[in-house]
C-alpha cells in the first residue's frame, strides 16, 4: 500500500500498524474538506521516522503542539502540510529535508521564521500566514528556488534587504502586517506576476509610506523609479 488516509470523527492518535507500512508514500491524517470531523492529535509519534519512503505527509487541522526530531529522517519528503495546528517551533532536524518543495505552516503559533527553513534549498512553496511572526531572518536568501511565499496576517514591521535576492519569486503575499516601508531593492523582484495576477504581490492592510500604495500598484518599475528619485534628493 503506497497511499493511506486515516479518518476518525475524534481522531487522537495514529494506529501503530501504520508504521509497519514501510513502502507508504502518501499519508493523510487531516480532516480538510470534511467539516463533520474533528481531529485532535497533539503529537506526531516519533515512529513517523520509520516511513522512509514518504513523499507527502498531510497533518494539517489537528492540535499538534510539537513535531518530533525524527521528521528529519524522511529524506524523500516533498510535501508537508502542518497548517491549523498549535506549533510554536519546529525541530532543527527539518533542515535535513532537502527534497521538500512545499511546506504549509499557516495558522499556528510561530513567532519567527524558524532557522531550519532557510536550509531547505529545494523549497518552492512556503506558507507561514496567520502566525505571530514579527521578523524575517536575512538567511532567507538561501531559499534561492522559492517561488511562492505567503506571509499574510503576521506582525512584520520590516523586511530584510536579502528578501530582494529571491529572484525566483512569482507570488509574494504581505497583506495585513505592520509594514511602513519596503527594501530599496524591492523593485528587482521582476519575476513577480506584476499586473497579471491581482494576488501575486499583495500589500493590502499595511500602513505603507515608502513607497506609498499607489506607487506599489505600478509594479517594479514604479518602485525602482521611486527609490531612484529619493537617491537623487
Amino acid at each position: 500500500k503506497k497511499k493511506l488516509k486515516i479518518s476518525g470523527r475524534e481522531l487522537q492518535s495514529v494506529p501503530t500498524q501504520v508504521f509497519g507500512l514501510d513502502q507508504l508514500q502518501v499519508l493523510e491524517m487531516s480532516p480538510e474538506r470534511q467539516s463533520c470531523l474533528r481531529y485532535r492529535m497533539e503529537l506526531l509519534p516519533q515512529e513517523i521516522g520509520r516511513l522512509r519512503n514518504l513523499t507527502c505527509l498531510y497533518v494539517d487541522s489537528n492540535n499538534l503542539k510539537k513535531i518530533p526530531a525524527e521528521i528529519g529522517t524522511l529524506s524523500r519528503l516533498e510535501r508537508l502540510t502542518l497548517s491549523n495546528n498549535s506549533l510554536s517551533s519546529l525541530p532543527a532536524e527539518m533542515g535535513a529535508l532537502q527534497r521538500l518543495r512545499s511546506l504549509h505552516l499557516a495558522n499556528n503559533n510561530l513567532t519567527e521564521l524558524p532557522a531550519p527553513l532557510c536550509q531547505l534549498r529545494s523549497l518552492t512553496f512556503l506558507d507561514v500566514s496567520d502566525n505571530k511572526i514579527d521578523t524575517i531572518p536575512s538567511s532567507i536568501r538561501h531559499l534561492e528556488k522559492l517561488e511562492t511565499l505567503l506571509l499574510l496576517f503576521n506582525s512584520l514591521e520590516s523586511l530584510p534587504e536579502d528578501i530582494c535576492l529571491l529572484r525566483s519569486l512569482h507570488t509574494l503575499w504581505l497583506g495585513n502586517n505592520h509594514l511602513r516601508s519596503l527594501p530599496a531593492a524591492f523593485g528587482e523582484l521582476v519575476n513577480l506576476d506584476w499586473g497579471y495576477n491581482y494576488c501575486s504581490c499583495n500589500f493590502e492592510g499595511n500602513p505603507l509610506e515608502s513607497p506609498p500604495p499607489e506607487v506599489c500598484s505600478r509594479g517594479p518599475e514604479g518602485i525602482r523609479d521611486y527609490f531612484s528619485s529619493l537617491r537623487r534628493i
